[in-house]
């Protein structure tokens, strides 16, 4: 069993930047690639990054350049930087490692 918190999220002005944070307890963290995904009202959960078990990284046409996905493995934590943000960013963001998600944390973007 993994656990997945995310936190970070918030209501930000169209522009501005928020880092999401998502804590993992369980199982040895470093040996999952974890994944953020995104669910907006109405409308299907969506990838929007990923990072590998060595560090690699994935992002979703949609927010590449926009956003960094990076891994503290001492921490147990993975996280989402997001820039220029945009009201369309709005949504509700999941931390995923397999088949364990975190809870959400919500991003409102406002324009």
């Amino acid at each position: 069993q993994v656990q997945l918190v995310e936190s970070g999220g918030g209501l930000v002005q169209a522009g501005g930047s928020l880092r999401l944070s998502c804590a993992a307890s369980g199982r040895t963290f470093s040996g999952y690639a974890m994944r953020w995904f995104r669910q907006a009202p109405g409308k299907e959960r969506e990838f929007v990054a990923a990072v590998s078990r060595s560090g690699n990284t994935y992002y979703a046409d949609s927010v590449k350049g926009r956003s960094t996905i990076s891994r503290d493995n001492a921490k147990n934590t993975v996280y989402l930087q997001m820039n220029s943000l945009k009201p369309e960013d709005t949504a509700v963001y999941y931390c995923n490692a397999d088949d364990f998600w975190g809870q959400g944390t919500q991003v409102t973007v406002s324009s």
